[in-house]
């Protein structure tokens, strides 16, 4: 049988990306999220290599009833989560803020405990908890994402702790830049104007293609190789707040 790979968020973005390397590898992947026509779209592409399952990550009866039907576990890709808002800290809106921490941080705790029982049945136990570089600097006007990637990067630091001894691996893949249909959407509530600025005369910013190669980079190592962290960037930018607009010179390559 094929091991079986649990994708969250993958109805569109870096989950559906991730979900379409994964099958390359010869996984069997399950894509969960809470909109079943995005999943269903997702499996249709990649075929009878793909399943869906409807799981809010942020509700426990949901991701327990999500954790029952699919089974069999070998990697876990926590990549549901997102950022709302940019507002200064003394503008904040709770709501945003517990948003984002309901999805970044109790989401991967949620989904982790309810598949931990079968990845330990696993040869090939792998658990991937997609953060940012959010979590490891703060910038303006981030606070609410940059609190709860901070938080999403200590329950990975802890998690690997929790487990050594056992085979199962605790990998945190840390994207910047990301240039997908639905993050800056998401953050700046539907404008779609503002959404677009965020990579105006950005020279190449990552698209979840790349970040797809890189969780898939992790997970085929051999099981004793253990990725702790891997952060990646498009090379326009340093920081989250050094970004480089403008063309860059690609020595040797077509524009």
């Amino acid at each position: 049988m094929s091991p079986v790979a649990v994708v969250t968020g993958g109805g569109s973005g870096i989950g559906a990306a991730t979900a379409a390397r994964l099958v390359e590898d010869g996984f069997d992947v399950v894509v969960t999220g809470r909109r079943p026509e995005r999943l269903e779209a997702v499996a249709a592409a990649l075929g009878e290599r793909c399943r869906t399952v409807v799981m809010d990550v942020t509700d426990p009866a949901s991701v327990a009833a999500a954790a029952a039907q699919i089974g069999d576990c070998d990697v876990l890709v926590n990549n549901a989560g997102g950022a709302v808002g940019t507002e200064r800290v003394e503008a904040g809106h709770v709501e945003d803020w517990r948003s984002m921490y309901e999805s970044n941080v109790l989401g991967t705790l949620q989904v982790t405990q309810a598949l931990l029982p079968a990845l330990r049945r696993s040869p090939g136990a792998t658990i991937v908890n997609l953060t940012s570089i959010a979590g490891m600097v703060t910038y303006e006007g981030g606070a609410g994402y940059t609190a709860a990637k901070h938080a999403e990067r200590a329950l990975t630091e802890t998690l690997r702790l929790e487990l050594n001894g056992e085979q199962v691996r605790v990998i945190e893949v840390a994207p910047g830049m990301v240039r997908t249909e639905g993050f800056s959407l998401t953050r700046f509530h539907g404008d779609q104007s503002k959404a677009d600025a965020v990579y105006e005369g950005v020279d190449r910013p990552l698209v979840a293609e790349d970040v797809a190669e890189c969780i898939a980079f992790c997970v085929r190592l051999p099981q004793h190789v253990n990725i702790d962290r891997l952060v990646v960037k498009p090379v326009a930018q340093a920081t989250p707040h050094k970004v480089h607009r403008g063309p860059i010179a690609w020595a040797g390559q077509a524009d």
